[in-house]
C-alpha cells in the first residue's frame, strides 16, 4: 500500500495551484509498505504497546513496487517519512484521548 502524510498532500495542492509550470497529475507516495511493516515501525516507536504478532492479511508478501517521486519534487515536496507520520498520528490520538499510553 502507498503511504503519504496528509500534510504533504495539502502542501502539494497549494504548490500545484501556485506554481505556474505545474500541470498534469502528481502521484504522492512517500513509501510503499505492507501493514506488517507499519506494525514493525509501531513496535520500534512504542515497545510497551501490545501489538498483534501478525497482520490479519497474513498472505505472502507481494513484490514491492516503487512510485517515482521526481514529479512531486518539482513542486518542492520533501516527503515526511512514514515513521514520523505514524508517530504524529499516535501522539495525536493520545492527546485527544482516543488511545491510552
Amino acid at each position: 500500500m502507498g503511504w503519504v502524510n496528509v500534510k504533504d498532500v495539502a502542501n502539494a495542492h497549494i504548490q500545484a495551484f501556485e506554481i505556474p509550470s505545474a500541470s498534469g497529475r502528481y502521484c504522492l507516495v512517500e513509501r510503499v509498505a505492507h501493514y506488517s511493516e507499519v506494525v514493525d515501525i509501531l513496535r520500534k516507536l512504542y515497545p510497551s504497546y501490545k501489538l498483534p504478532e501478525k497482520c490479519a492479511d497474513d498472505q505472502p508478501f507481494r513484490p514491492k513496487y516503487q512510485i517515482s517521486k521526481e514529479k512531486a519534487k518539482t513542486l518542492g515536496i520533501d516527503f515526511i517519512p512514514l515513521e514520523e507520520s505514524i508517530k504524529e498520528s499516535v501522539e495525536s490520538l493520545k492527546e485527544k484521548g482516543f488511545y491510552g499510553s
